[in-house]
């Protein structure tokens, strides 16, 4: 990779950790403790809720490993199609993101404000919001490979810290070592932004707070048309 090719990559990591930490927090605050990124997570909420005898919101977060499992091979399937006809498929994998936050996000605002979990319609809510990263769970497994995990920091957060402990240990450490805490604490940084940015707006703009990810993902889109792109 280029060293413009390498900025322009840690860029669109960035830009899709902070989407990440951003979408997965607001969905959790705002439909009752939905994981829309980390989709297992959801299991050990409803364990706790069943040894609470509780079940409200049990029905979206049963949904929604089905749904992120649709989701993912929907997204693999228009990839491979594409890629079959020798065309890129990263900026239409941002934009069918993009369009389904922003579903996700007007149909919250219509619905407004949201009371019952297990309410149809705060099911369908969730759903779109956990097919939304869905698309980006498997863009960063395919078109940004290359890339830091963007939805989920316990990998980076693990690797980090083992890098830094060789680091203290090793007199001359290993320039991939260097390299790839460099390449992996940006994202951790821009996911916990996104999440702190998610709940302070989802307590005061409610689901117009998904204006900013969205924003965020019009750019990385915009970016990704540019020849010198090359995340």
């Amino acid at each position: 990779m280029s060293a413009t090719g390498e900025v322009e990559g840690r860029r669109s990591a960035l830009m899709l950790s902070f989407v990440g930490g951003f979408v997965d927090t607001f969905g959790f605050i705002v439909l009752f403790g939905l994981f829309t990124a980390h989709v297992t997570g959801n299991f050990v909420l409803i364990g706790a809720a069943l040894a609470r005898h509780g079940h409200q919101g049990i029905v979206g977060k049963l949904l929604a490993l089905p749904m992120f499992i649709a989701a993912v091979a929907a997204t693999r399937w228009l990839q491979r199609s594409r890629e079959q006809r020798g065309r890129d498929s990263a900026r239409l994998l941002v934009a069918l993101q993009l369009a389904l936050l922003v579903s996700f996000m007007a149909c919250g605002l219509l619905a407004e404000p949201l009371g019952d979990p297990d309410a149809l319609v705060v099911v369908a809510i969730g759903l779109i919001g956990v097919a939304a990263m869905a698309v980006q769970n498997a863009a960063s497994r395919s078109v940004f490979a290359q890339l830091s995990p963007t939805t989920v920091m316990t990998g980076n957060v693990t690797q980090a810290t083992m890098d830094l402990v060789d680091l203290a240990f090793d007199d001359t450490p290993a320039a991939s070592t260097r390299a790839r805490i460099a390449k992996m604490w940006p994202p951790i940084v821009a996911f916990a932004v996104g999440a702190l940015a998610a709940g302070l707006g989802a307590s005061s703009l409610g689901f117009a707070a998904l204006l900013l990810p969205a924003a965020t993902l019009l750019v990385l889109w915009w970016r990704l048309g540019g020849p010198a792109d090359a995340p």
